[in-house]
Formats: C-alpha cells, sequence, structure tokens
C-alpha cells in the first residue's frame, strides 16, 4: 500500500473516531455552563487540524 493511500485510510478512520469522541464528551459538555462549551467547541473543532497536517505531509512524502 502506498503512503499516499495509507494516509487517507488512516485519515478517514482516525478523524471518524475524533468526531464520535468530540460528540461523546460534548454530550456532557452541553450540561455545562455556555463559556464552557464554547471553549470547547472551539478547541475541539480546529485541535484536530495539527495531526491532519503532519499526516499529509508524511502521505506526501516530505
Amino acid at each position: 500500500m502506498s503512503r499516499s493511500r495509507a494516509a487517507l485510510l488512516i485519515g478517514l478512520v482516525g478523524f471518524a473516531g475524533y468526531v464520535l469522541l468530540v460528540l461523546t464528551l460534548g454530550d456532557f459538555v452541553l450540561r455545562m455552563h455556555g463559556t464552557v462549551q464554547m471553549v470547547y467547541f472551539a478547541v475541539a473543532g480546529t485541535i484536530w487540524v495539527w495531526p491532519a497536517k503532519r499526516l499529509i505531509y508524511w502521505g506526501a512524502g516530505k
């Protein structure tokens, strides 16, 4: 399997798992104060960018 295909597979499975984790934890966060919710969803919505960036670079062979 080529690096780009492996990166695609890892990315899709990893992102799906990340979304499930964020949504599951989000159910508990929804019971908290609005400020906590805002911070949680802002962080959870952007933190996936760094692993995705590294995975893309790895898949491209750089």
